[in-house]
Order: structure tokens, then C-alpha cells, then sequence
């Protein structure tokens, strides 16, 4: 027994002196606040990986705060998962852009048919006497679509595709309330 305690006293000082000895992450640290910094600077990061940004400067700020308390290896983890969740943000920005170019090609590339085709049944509707329909205000509704059309394809072409998005769903919005309109006078019309 004698001998086991002078065994049991060196290795508790080894590993207080192999703890003392211990050193900071710097290179993690570092390599994890370039991440960071790296993803905050990616617009497509910021605009579509919204999240991921925001769990890798969460998991950077745990990494500072274990750092701060010497708490060494759980500061080296953060900063792995800064990195990772940095590096996703990019990846994701990129998926999240491509994602909404093609969406707002799509909707704005769709839009020219039924604006020409609603444009025609009021042009239609106009020769009609026998509508009770308020031509003026359809009339505003189909001006405000063409430039909300036109805006949709500066901003498409701009690459800012949630605004192109925005106003093409804006487009269809006025294109379905006149339809429905001319649609709502033809049947009073078929009632009667």
C-alpha cells in the first residue's frame, strides 16, 4: 500500500503538469474565424444559407468561450464545427442561388402567354356592351402587371432573383384578379 500512494501522487502531478502544459487551439481558432469570416462575405451564403451561417458563428463563439476558459479540446471541437458549418453555408448559398435563378426564370419565362392572353379577353370584353365590368380599373390592373412584368425581367436579368420572383408572383396575382373579373361578368351575363 505504501507504494501505491507515491504511484497514485506522481501521476496526478504528471497530469497537472500535462494540463498546465496544455496549449490553445491557435491554429484552430484562427483557421475557424477565416471560415467564418469567409461565409459572412458570400453574399449567396447570407442571402440563401441563412441557417447554416448562423449555426457556424454560434459554434464560433462557443469555441472563444471554451478557449477563454482553457477548456482546450472542447474549444478545438467548436472550431471544427465553425469550420464545417462555415463551409456549408457556402455550399448551401451556392445550391440556394441556383435554386432561385432557376425559379425566377421560370415563373418571369412563363408570364408572357398569360399576360397576351389576358390582355385579349379584355380587349374582347371591351367589345361587349352587354358586361358590367369597370374597364378603367381592369385596364390599371393589366398596366400595373406589364411593369411589374418588366420589372421581374430587369431584376432577372440583374440576378436578383427573389425580387424577380416577388414581382412575377405580383404579375400573376393582377393577371388571376382580371380574369376572374371578366370571368364573374361573362357567367352574370350567361345567368341572365
Amino acid at each position: 500500500m505504501k507504494r501505491f500512494i507515491p504511484i497514485v501522487a506522481a501521476i496526478f502531478v504528471l497530469g497537472l503538469i500535462l494540463a498546465a502544459c496544455a496549449k490553445p487551439p491557435a491554429k484552430e481558432v484562427n483557421r475557424a474565424h477565416d471560415a467564418v469570416i469567409r461565409a459572412e462575405d458570400d453574399a449567396d451564403a447570407v442571402n440563401y444559407a441563412g441557417n447554416s451561417l448562423i449555426r457556424a458563428r454560434d459554434a464560433l463563439a462557443r469555441m472563444q468561450s471554451e478557449a477563454d476558459a482553457k477548456r482546450f479540446d472542447a474549444a478545438r471541437s467548436f472550431a471544427a464545427e465553425a469550420i464545417s458549418a462555415a463551409e456549408s453555408a457556402i455550399a448551401d448559398g451556392r445550391t440556394g442561388e441556383a435554386r432561385a435563378r432557376d425559379e425566377a426564370a421560370n415563373l418571369v419565362n412563363s408570364l408572357g402567354a398569360p399576360l397576351a392572353e389576358t390582355t385579349n379577353a379584355l380587349n374582347a370584353a371591351r367589345q361587349l356592351s352587354s358586361l358590367n365590368l369597370d374597364f378603367n380599373a381592369l385596364s390599371r390592373d393589366l398596366d400595373s402587371a406589364r411593369r411589374s412584368y418588366e420589372d421581374a425581367r430587369q431584376s432577372l436579368a440583374a440576378n436578383n432573383y427573389r425580387d424577380a420572383i416577388t414581382q412575377g408572383q405580383n404579375v400573376r396575382t393582377l393577371l388571376s384578379g382580371i380574369n376572374a373579373r371578366l370571368n364573374e361578368a361573362s357567367q352574370a351575363v350567361l345567368r341572365k
